[in-house]
């Protein structure tokens, strides 16, 4: 099947699904890629923890943060419960630096992910990418701050609402009524701005120009040990294959980034970053065909 059939084929199955997005595989020992709208920009939710991950991992190699600094969280300073993390405990809790990094990624933990933007501020992981040659990914604001949607505000019976509104507010600019949905206003980025820095993370040059390989290294074992595999996880995972990614979601927001790496030396960066367009918050059809529109073109690229 060429190229432009396979992607208007998996152009009209996302549509039946009722999702649009951005998609990007690239071979990491080629440099060979196939995509669907993969500069789309896009607010990008918790996707943001990778960048904030380079960021905090980077300056505790330079010395600039003492990574086995422990830092008391306290629960109970918290406007509302997060989903998982540190945000349930019960009690205050005194977490290293590195351990914080670990939970932001490996967990998606909201709470740590805040405490590690305290130390490096969102327009400082900004400049840390930039300082790194990586271009189309901006960090506008924390991870608090992103969840502040309606969707808190309402009920759960009236939650669809919010859904409502993600779906049907926006411009065609990229605009939106709510702040963390706007791309100028929010996180954003692209697929081929997450695979090129998934690119930057998998294959650091030797010669220092790049991402510190020590750091690369803390950023891909972390990614490594992400526990949420709902989404493009059934799809690469096996025993001859090697998973590591973190998801990103808010509202009507569904993504995954993350590389695979094969036995026989394949190695793929994958990103998928979507919207839907159906108002609920749970859609396990949704999230399983973006593991099948992924793996679509990481078969294709693989068959060449």
């Amino acid at each position: 099947m060429t190229t432009d059939r396979l992607v208007a084929g998996l152009r009209a199955e996302l549509r039946e699904g009722g999702l649009t997005g951005s998609f990007l595989v690239r071979d990491l020992r080629t440099g060979e890629e196939v995509g669907i709208d993969p500069d789309l920009e896009l607010p990008i939710a918790s996707l943001a923890k990778v960048p904030l991950a380079l960021a905090t991992v980077d300056r505790v190699r330079r010395g600039e943060i003492d990574g086995a600094h422990r830092i008391t969280v306290d629960p109970t300073d918290l406007a509302r419960p997060t989903p998982t993390g540190l945000g349930r405990f019960r009690h205050p809790a005194r977490i290293a630096v590195d351990d914080l990094v670990h939970l932001a990624v490996a967990i998606s933990d909201n709470v740590a992910a805040d405490t590690l933007f305290a130390l490096t501020p969102p327009d400082r992981v900004t400049a840390s990418l930039r300082a790194h040659g990586l271009r189309g990914i901006t960090v506008r604001h924390t991870i608090g701050e992103l969840n502040d949607t309606p969707a808190e505000r309402l009920d759960t019976a009236e939650v669809h609402l919010a859904h409502v509104l993600a779906i049907d507010a926006g411009t065609r600019g990229r605009g939106h009524l709510v702040p963390q949905l706007d791309v100028s206003r929010a996180n954003s980025g692209t697929a081929r701005a997450f695979t090129d820095l998934l690119e930057a993370l998998w294959t650091p040059p030797a010669d220092g120009s790049g991402i510190h390989p020590a750091t690369a290294a803390r950023v891909r074992e972390v990614m490594g040990d992400n526990l949420l595999r709902q989404r493009l996880a059934p799809d690469f995972v096996s025993d001859s294959a090697r998973w590591s990614s973190k998801t990103g979601t808010l509202l009507n927001l569904r993504h995954e980034v993350g590389v695979v790496e094969h036995t026989d030396g394949g190695c793929y960066a994958v990103a998928a970053l979507t919207e839907s367009g159906v108002p609920a918050g749970a859609q396990p059809d949704a999230e399983a065909l973006m593991g099948r529109v992924a793996r679509a073109l990481r078969d294709h690229l693989r068959g060449r």
